[in-house]
């Protein structure tokens, strides 16, 4: 009798969605909780879940990462306009609408460049990005919470300066996938002196439109087209991320703020040089 030396059968489409969606979910409620507990949507650390653990490619997990980053955005804005009032934040009106009108420029052009790129090149340019944000995340960590603001008052200086930041926030929020709060935050603090719960709330202002212009010119490109990926890794990650934002926001001032953000910026810059060094290593060894 013939022995059956073949390996085992590979996983099935409906074992490998069921397993996405568990993953989804379970990763999604500590990345939120810990995003909750900086006042960052968490997007920065998902990415490296869902070009890792969920197996999908970095041209594949850009686009999903926007669409659940659209979704706790959304859950965000109404949690935080049914607790604080947006009266804060008028002040900075202009500079909101500034951050708005650069960030949507890159951020619909962004994804039409990331079409464009290779696999290598979009991933060795989200891999540096990441970094950056890990190394932002730890400088800021050693910072004061408020300083003066670094730019002049003059009301011309504050537009010209957002279409500037809004160009570099709207760019990153299309290349990685991300609300973009955890580079708009330190920029309306340290640029333009706002307070933290200001910043926070003004944040979400300037992500939202900025995160539904990419996820409409990505679903233009195609990149929704299997809607498989909408119930098994967009709704529990969405799900997911907004009960540990939830949660994160009840702990807040549990553990001082500075020492977490220093820890996950490296643990964000070790983990993107594993997943997006290691897909590059593999391309590489592909072509050899």
């Amino acid at each position: 009798m013939k022995k059956n030396n073949s390996s085992a059968p590979e996983p099935t489409i409906t074992s490998l969605e069921l397993r996405r969606f568990r993953l989804s979910f379970l990763y999604s409620i500590p990345i939120g909780l810990l995003g909750g507990l900086i006042g960052l949507g968490g997007a920065e650390f998902r990415l490296p879940v869902l070009a890792g653990k969920l197996g999908y490619s970095v041209r594949q997990a850009v686009p999903l990462n926007l669409a659940v980053s659209l979704i706790t955005i959304a859950a965000s804005l109404v949690i935080r306009g049914s607790k604080l009032s947006f009266s804060t934040v008028i002040p900075l009106l202009p500079v909101i609408f500034s951050l708005i009108a650069g960030a949507v420029i890159t951020a619909f052009f962004g994804a039409a460049m990331a079409g464009r790129l290779s696999n290598e090149q979009l991933e060795r340019i989200i891999l540096v990005l990441l970094v950056v944000i890990g190394i932002a995340l730890i400088v800021e960590g050693f910072l004061p919470q408020q300083i003066p603001a670094l730019l002049p008052p003059a009301l011309s200086w504050r537009i010209l300066a957002g279409i500037l930041f809004g160009l570099a926030i709207g760019l990153v929020s299309s290349l990685l996938g991300v609300a973009g709060g955890e580079v708009i935050i330190p920029t309306l603090v340290f640029a333009f002196g706002a307070d933290i719960k200001t910043a926070g709330t003004a944040s979400l202002l300037v992500s939202f439109p900025t995160v539904l212009v990419g996820v409409i010119k990505y679903a233009s490109r195609g990149a929704f087209v299997d809607r498989t990926t909408l119930s098994n890794t967009i709704a529990p990650m969405g799900v997911g991320s907004v009960i540990g934002a939830i949660i994160g926001g009840m702990l807040v001032g549990i553990f001082p703020a500075s020492v977490l953000k220093i820890t996950l910026g490296v643990i964000l810059s070790i983990s993107a040089f594993r997943v997006f060094h290691k897909a590059k290593s593999s391309n590489e060894k592909l072509e050899s």
